[in-house]
């Protein structure tokens, strides 16, 4: 499948890194590095599908030019629109042209993350109880001396829509309104540090999302009825732990069982692959999950 890339930033050259050769062009309007500076230069017979790598206000305008041209589109995550309706209306243009729209998390394709989801399903924990999860990088001088990044909702919808994605692959659909319980601006004008709840859900759910964290880190704790689960540290910032610990009767130190990931971050890749074989299979879009996030952090936007 050939692919464009569009937008050829940070996340775009790990984008064209990762294509390798089923990139045929990039574009920017400010890259001097890229080959065009609109996608509309780029000859349509030339790719099957665009990777958006782009700022979320261009993220409407470049998926409708995609789809009037009958492309395929992988667009950084968070899915984002002026309103819902105006996402549901790509939905609805995307599926009529027989192209899927296709928002990343790459995420979803950490090998601790596979673990838990598979755990969760196999019914090993029993009934769960709580989940915590805590994301947090050191971004915060960076956001600020963007001339796009701090603004809006900051943290909320950057590392906030992984977090969101996450819970819905581990635990599918959530139950309740998402609260907020904390949310700070502490270098940024935009929130950097939020705190987050979903109290109703079984497991509840707590979400802790920072800018300010200088060493990178990503932890999750999951409790349950016969043990819990651990996630400490990501790929992409070298070893990563997954931990499973069974619980002992009628109480003492648990069982435990431990797996380390040290390979590079496989993540881009078998992200790119499932678009791919997404893409060829002829599946739909379904904004579904997109929708879900939208819903509950503009509702927390609110409150900013």
């Amino acid at each position: 499948m050939r692919v464009v890339i569009v937008g050829l930033g940070t996340q775009g050259y790990k984008r064209k890194r990762i294509a390798g050769s089923s990139c045929i062009a990039t574009v920017d309007p400010i890259n001097q590095d890229a080959d065009y500076k609109h996608l509309s230069q780029v000859p349509a017979a030339e790719y099957d599908a665009v990777l958006l790598c782009v700022p979320d206000s261009e993220k409407i305008a470049l998926m409708r030019i995609s789809i009037s041209k009958k492309k395929h589109v992988l667009v950084e995550k968070p899915l984002w629109g002026n309103t819902e309706a105006e996402l549901r209306n790509i939905e609805a243009l995307s599926n009529k042209n027989g192209v899927l729209i296709y928002t990343a998390y790459n995420h979803r394709f950490e090998p601790s993350f596979t673990k838990m989801k598979t755990l969760i399903e196999s019914g090993k924990l029993g009934n769960l109880y709580n989940c915590r999860i805590f994301y947090g990088n050191g971004t915060a001088k960076l956001v600020r001396n963007s001339s796009w990044r701090d603004k809006g909702t900051g943290v909320l919808f950057d590392l906030g829509s992984h977090l969101l994605d996450t819970t819905e692959y581990w635990f599918g659909g959530i139950k309740g309104k998402l609260e907020l319980i904390s949310i700070n601006k502490f270098e940024n004008k935009s929130p950097d540090h939020a705190a987050l709840l979903f109290q109703e859900n079984k497991p509840r759910i707590e979400l802790e999302m920072t800018l300010l964290s200088w060493k990178n880190h990503f932890s999750c704790d999951i409790f349950a009825e016969h043990g819990s689960a651990h996630i400490k540290s990501l790929c992409k910032w070298g070893n990563a732990e997954f931990s499973i610990r069974s619980r002992v009767f009628p109480s003492g130190p648990p069982i435990e069982e431990n797996y380390k990931f040290e390979d590079d971050d496989p993540t881009w890749l078998l992200e790119f692959e499932y678009f791919k074989s997404q893409c060829l299979n002829g599946f739909m879009t379904n904004f579904s999950k997109d929708l879900w996030i939208y819903r509950e952090l503009r509702e927390i936007e609110k409150r900013v």
